[in-house]
Order: C-alpha cells, then structure tokens, then sequence
C-alpha cells in the first residue's frame, strides 16, 4: 500500500516495509511510522551558545536531546554516528512528558532537539514541544532546514528559536549534501517572516566556499531579513577526513565579506578567537 511522509520536502513514499531516504520512517501497511519514536541517542546539558545560539538566553543552559537519522548524507558531518544509516548506537527511551520533567527539575529555561536531524524525528519534537509550552519551557530547534511546507507549518507554533544550517550553494549542496538548497532557503524566509527567532550557520571549507559564495549567501539571508549569521571553522571528519582543516585567516577573510555584505552580527564558530 502506498504511503507518503511529509515530513522533509522528499515527501518519499517507501515500498511496503522500506524506509525513506532518512532510514527511520517507515511505510507500515500503508502508513508512514517512526521506527525509533523516543529512543534517544543524544541527551545533554550545553550551553545555549553551542547550538549556536547568540541572541537567545544568552548565558543559559538548554536540555539537548537527539534521536538517530538524518535525511541528508553531508560528506563533513559532524555527528555521523547518529545521524546517518550505516552506523548503529546506543539508545535510550524517553517520553516526551519525561523530557519535560527532566527540564523543569534541572531549572532547565529551554529545551533543544539538535545533533541529528530534528525533522525526521519531528513527531516525538512535536509532542514534546507542546509539553514543554504548557510547563513556560522554550523550544529550540537546530536543522538542516529542509522542510516540507506541512512540516513547517505544524512546527512554527510551538518552537522559539531555530538555528538552520545554509550550507552552500545548489552545487555544493548537491555534490557534498546529496540534497537541495531551494526548501532550506524557502524555509529561512518564512521562519523569518513568522517573528520566529531565527540564526543561520555555515560551516566553511577552503575549496568549496569563497568570496563569491558568501556574498551569494548573504544576500539571501538580507532578503530574508535574517540579521544573525555563524560562520564556523571546518575540522576533518566523515567522508571528508582528509580534508584540510579551515585555517583562521580563511575565516577572518569570510567575516569580513559577510560584514561588507550588511549582515547585522556575524559571529566566528569553531574559532580561538572571539568575535
């Protein structure tokens, strides 16, 4: 029997029995299900400004929590182990209203699915975030940003701040990603327009971002009044081991151009020195 997920903007429709790109949901007798709905992979305590988040309670600590998948195959990832298919790991369940719990006795201001990819897991998110509404708890969403319009518009009322990933341009997101550019750069627009509080992060790697890439970038974020931007330094990891790592002065120069470019605050990731 035929089903469709409208979870990303794939909108795969597996066979009976399969999953879609992500690995994770799965056609079930013609309805799509989450095949680790709760088992997390990833719970911890980080400071707001490691998801990065600058200009969202600033100074606190959030309750960051992951389930495996991810719907892109980003050769750099930084988080593999969890979030792509070939790799296995421990989990653990938690129900949403446990999560909720755990946040309001840890005095927990905030609470953010990130690591992985939060839209392929976005229905154990959802029920979450609506716990975590009702108990005064915000919600943060770290993503690759590749909604589906239905996806989007469940998600809008009820997370606070997102930080969405813009990788590059629609050939590096093609040839690196296995993915596209055009839903993530619809879905910063929209985010934008919501009053959602919104910053974007761009993981620059020498060889496949340059002046050109970031005043192309940077322009679309001015169209999208976005006004906070991350550019953070590449380390070697995944399929792009042996990669060079992003050396500081390529950074300086990327911030300086995003700076000439009218992006209100441009902030250094990855980086020994400060902003």
């Amino acid at each position: 029997m035929k089903a469709v997920c409208d979870f990303c903007y794939r909108h795969c429709s597996p066979e009976e029995g399969r999953t879609g790109f992500c690995g994770v949901r799965k056609n079930s007798e013609g309805r799509m299900v989450s095949t680790g709905y709760g088992e997390l992979a990833a719970i911890a305590a980080d400071p707001i400004e490691k998801k990065p988040l600058y200009h969202f309670l600033p100074g606190t600590l959030t309750l960051s929590v992951a389930e495996r998948g991810c719907n892109f195959r980003c050769a750099f990832c930084q988080n593999y182990s969890i979030s792509q298919p070939e790799f296995s790991c421990r989990t653990e369940f938690r129900s949403p209203s446990e999560i909720v719990r755990e946040a309001e006795a840890g005095n927990f201001p905030s609470i953010s699915f990130t690591y992985s990819e939060p839209l392929v897991w976005q229905d154990w998110m959802l029920e979450t975030a609506s716990l975590a509404r009702e108990a005064g708890i915000k919600t943060v969403m770290v993503s690759n940003g590749s909604f589906s319009e239905e996806a989007l518009e469940r998600l809008l009322p009820l997370i606070d701040a997102f930080n969405i990933d813009l990788k590059g341009d629609e050939k590096f997101y093609r040839e690196v990603c296995a993915a596209a550019s055009e839903p993530v750069v619809n879905a910063i627009k929209r985010i934008s327009s919501a009053g959602r509080h919104i910053e974007v992060t761009t993981l620059l790697i020498p060889g496949f971002h340059s002046r050109e890439t970031i005043r192309a970038l940077a322009a679309e974020l001015k169209s999208g009044g976005v006004e906070i931007w991350h550019l953070s330094r590449f380390f070697p990891r995944y399929r792009m081991k042996g990669v060079p790592e992003t050396e500081e002065g390529f950074l300086d120069d990327m911030v300086r151009t995003a700076e000439e470019c009218g992006i209100g605050f441009v902030h250094r990731g990855n980086s020994s020195k400060k902003d």
